[in-house]
């Protein structure tokens, strides 16, 4: 009885050529080689340093944007105070507020002339 090969036609175990697996080996080098040339600019300390400051960057953004929109609200609610629907000052809210104001500058001044 005849021994039965685990050759395929072409001569390889799965059936391709020297060629074809010298072609097969030649692309996973290429293959690994770009992706060890990816990792290491990934690991690079300049890249890893690049990144971090852009997340540091953003969140800082991101901070900024929140005071932002909460100086604005303060703002708006204070304005509300003193405003009404029109966009007219409010008398009886605005006066008792500056007549504290002058108070309080002329307060100072006097306390400055004592001061001397």
């Amino acid at each position: 009885m005849g021994e039965v090969g685990t050759r395929g036609r072409s001569g390889g175990p799965d059936g391709r050529s020297a060629a074809e697996i010298e072609a097969s080996i030649a692309a996973t080098r290429r293959q690994l080689a770009a992706t060890l040339d990816e990792i290491a600019v990934r690991v690079h300390p300049s890249t890893v340093a690049a990144q971090a400051k852009a997340r540091v960057a953003a969140a800082a953004d991101r901070t900024v944007g929140r005071a932002y929109v909460a100086a604005n609200r303060g703002v708006e609610q204070v304005r509300a105070q003193f405003v009404d629907e029109k966009g007219g000052l409010r008398p009886e809210r605005v006066l008792p507020v500056a007549a504290v104001a002058v108070a309080a500058v002329a307060a100072v001044v006097l306390l400055r002339r004592r001061g001397r």
